[in-house]
């Protein structure tokens, strides 16, 4: 059975840092495409990093968070991390990890087959 339990979102003053975390069970993180996704209130969901399966490990990243947040899996754990850095109100949204279950990346909502139950995020100015 797929599970994604996400952890470590909280509020923090802008220019802070956080990192999320997303465990996974029942698959194997390392082989598939893997994604943070965030939701803000009144707004659609938004990709914010991808990473890869096999072959495919080049993240990638949102425009509006290049420079600042950095994606990586830990193999060895089967976590999926957000390190978020210099944090701005504009981040403040409820975040999700999510499993394409392929190893292409893509950005495409849809295209994610399993997700978690989010992780909020708040960021005061």
């Amino acid at each position: 059975q797929v599970q994604l339990v996400e952890s470590g979102g909280g509020s923090v003053q802008a220019g802070g840092s956080l990192r999320l975390s997303c465990a996974a069970s029942g698959f194997i993180i390392s082989k598939y495409c893997m994604g943070w996704f965030r939701q803000a209130a009144g707004k659609e969901r938004e990709g914010v990093a991808v990473i890869g399966g096999y072959g495919y490990g080049t993240p990638r990243y949102a425009d509006s968070v290049k420079g600042r947040f950095t994606i990586s899996k830990d193999s060895a754990e089967n976590i999926l991390y957000l390190q978020m850095n210099s944090l701005k109100p504009e981040d403040t949204a409820m975040y999700y990890c999510a499993v394409k279950y392929s190893s292409y990346p893509s950005w495409n909502v849809a295209d994610f087959g399993g997700w978690g139950q989010g992780t909020q995020v708040t960021v005061s100015s």
